[in-house]
């Protein structure tokens, strides 16, 4: 009698798992399940985390919040954050805000912000503020990537010598093999868009640019956690090109956000694209 009522017990549990709907689910780079808590335990261990997001997705965004607190928690004063969603030349008024020299409006007007900044990654400039950690503004000023995107990587040879303090140093190296540009030149093709077929030079110098200004900020003993658009960091390629060029002892480990169907299994074709990957329902709700 103990016997069927074990099995019974286990059958319901099993029937009500099959019945959940999780947010999302966790998988390694081969595929295989995993848990958060052993994702902690990696970044905790790293030098460079990076977590590649799904811009519109709360799932990634609350994830980012909740990766950020307990790396925290492990790491204290040696964790650095850092994030593509603000450019280097912001980066005064970002320190600005950090040391609540400036209010909340004054920032919001005059920072380049995303317009999704109040609801996902304001939390998170005001954990580094909480906390007293450094935010690093990473990326391109966006006007230079433009210029790229129109004519190519000389248009930076025209820039005023004091916006080179913005910018990964020039002359930019550029491996158009990489599949993260190859594809992307592929993509466009003959395209009469805004974007040119010179967009795959403006990702680089926008991977060069986040690589740069990563470095020049991390220090051996810290935990770098850096918040990107998942194509950024997939394949182990783009911004890590770029830190491996510079530096092929650091230990980065990748997260990277996928949606998908079914969160039984990880799609194959989603395999391979970071330490961690995140499966999230392809029906969760957007942010903007």
């Amino acid at each position: 009698m103990k016997k069927i009522l074990i099995l019974g017990i286990a059958i319901l549990t099993l029937l009500s798992m099959k019945n959940d709907k999780p947010a999302y689910r966790l998988f390694e780079q081969n595929g295989n399940k995993t848990s958060y808590k052993d994702m902690l335990k990696d970044a905790s261990e790293a030098d460079i985390v990076f977590f590649g997001e799904l811009h519109d997705n709360p799932i990634c965004h609350w994830l980012e919040y909740e990766l950020t607190a307990d790396l925290y928690a492990e790491r204290g004063k040696n964790l650095i954050l850092g994030a593509e969603m603000f450019e280097t030349d912001n980066q005064l008024i970002v320190n600005e805000y950090l040391a609540k020299l400036i209010k909340d409006k004054n920032f919001e007007t005059e920072a380049r912000l995303w317009p999704n900044y109040k609801t996902d990654y304001k939390r998170l400039l005001d954990f580094a503020r909480d906390s007293s950690l450094a935010f690093i503004a990473t990326n391109i000023p966006r006007r230079y990537a433009s210029m790229v995107n129109a004519t190519g990587f000389d248009a930076l040879n025209t820039l005023d010598k004091n916006a080179y303090q913005f910018i990964a140093p020039l002359p930019i190296k550029y491996d158009s093999t990489l599949s993260c540009y190859a594809d992307m030149y592929k993509m466009m093709g003959d395209s009469p868009t805004h974007a040119t077929r010179n967009i795959a030079c403006a990702q680089a110098t926008k991977d060069a640019t986040m690589a740069h200004f990563i470095l020049q900020n991390f220090t051996k003993g810290k935990t770098f956690l850096h918040f990107n658009g998942s194509y950024h960091s997939d394949k182990f390629q783009s911004i890590l090109w770029y830190l491996k060029q510079a530096d092929p002892s650091l230990k980065i480990v990748t997260i990277s956000s996928v949606e998908q169907k079914d969160l039984d299994a990880l799609d194959k074709e989603s395999e391979g694209l970071a330490n961690f990957i995140i499966a999230i329902p392809e029906t969760m709700s957007k942010t903007k």
